[in-house]
């Protein structure tokens, strides 16, 4: 069995698809691959990197013919080591807006000898439309020692939403003051809670004391914050940044429905969605899942216990059992061999 190599990008803060990725390498680890994580150069990662893999730079990966190299969309030229060496090269595209972003001019995805995983169902629908390759599926996971919802959720007088500012930031401030506008008319009394810099278990403390979490982020892969608010107790609306529709299924009887098809879950609906960018849809969505929480009863339960569901499904096992049927090298999917999500 070759070794597998994990490419860290070298971004100045610790984002989700980062941490996925460190994740992944420790999974594989786990699994009993010989597992080998790559930067840049030498400490460029905000990361904490754990003492049991291994770290070398880009120049001095030493890769083979036998191996895997991993590298994340966004950056083809960390690709040059693993090509030139021979390894089995894979593409783990965390998010479809960047799936081109890197690529000189004049290289194109099909001239290059490699594969692809996708973060999410939707993210390997736009490969395959955009490349003839539908590749299998890789989903993060939700820790549930960190996110679980509360004993209990404070009153709801005045609805807590939660939301993260950095995420679309000038949209975000346009929902919240169209929403506060309304409220007085509306007999809706809200409270905003920014979360913003805090730590995962902060992040974790804050949703749970949120009712409801305004999603406002696209483009989007597979988006974790959503998926940590279900887990919280909290019930979602806003946008689903395309990637988002791996998991997200409407609770109103109507509302937006996406291009992309959406695969069979044993969930219904878990939220409220808008199309991205649209405000005035998003502002319904909010204030449909603020009033679920007035409401009560037996629709409120029946969202929350279909977000508990959802989550459910981002489990450590659920990753295992990607991987094993990802297949030997992770390059089960190539151009001409494709296996399905």
């Amino acid at each position: 069995m070759g070794r597998t190599f994990v490419f860290l990008p070298p971004l100045r803060a610790v984002s989700g698809g980062l941490a996925v990725l460190l994740e992944v390498a420790g999974a594989l680890a786990a699994s009993g691959r010989e597992v080998g994580l790559v930067l840049r150069e030498a400490g460029a990662t905000p990361l904490t990197l754990p003492a049991g893999i291994p770290a070398v730079s880009l120049t001095d990966a030493g890769m083979g013919p036998g191996d895997v190299y991993l590298v994340p969309e966004g950056w083809p030229n960390a690709l040059a080591p693993g090509l030139s060496a021979g390894a089995r090269c894979v593409v783990y595209c965390q998010n479809w807006a960047y799936l081109f972003n890197g690529l000189p001019e004049g290289v194109a995805w099909d001239r290059l000898p490699v594969s692809f995983l996708a973060v999410s169902d939707p993210v390997a629908r736009y490969i395959e439309r955009a490349l003839g390759v539908l590749p299998p599926v890789l989903r993060p996971v939700i820790d549930p020692a960190r996110f679980y919802p509360p004993r209990a959720k404070p009153a709801p007088a005045p609805v807590r939403v939660g939301y993260m500012p950095r995420k679309n930031k000038g949209l975000a401030a346009m929902i919240r003051r169209m929403v506060e506008a309304r409220a007085p008319r509306a007999g809706m009394p809200l409270e905003f809670v920014p979360i913003d810099g805090l730590p995962p278990d902060g992040v974790a403390e804050a949703l749970r004391s949120c009712h409801v979490f305004l999603a406002t982020g696209f483009p989007e892969g597979c988006p974790l914050p959503p998926l940590e608010a279900m887990a919280c107790g909290c019930v979602v609306a806003g946008f689903a940044g395309f990637g988002g529709f791996d998991y997200m299924r409407q609770a109103g009887e109507s509302g937006y429905v996406p291009s992309v098809p959406l695969r069979d879950v044993p969930w219904g609906g878990n939220g409220f969605y808008a199309a991205d960018n649209d405000v005035f849809g998003a502002t319904a969505c909010l204030e449909a899942a603020c009033r679920l929480w007035g409401e009560g009863g037996g629709k409120l339960a029946t969202v929350l216990e279909n977000g508990r569901m959802t989550v459910a499904a981002y489990g450590e096992s659920a990753r295992r059992e990607a991987l094993l049927r990802i297949g030997e090298g992770l390059g089960a999917a190539t151009k001409n061999s494709c296996t399905p999500p």
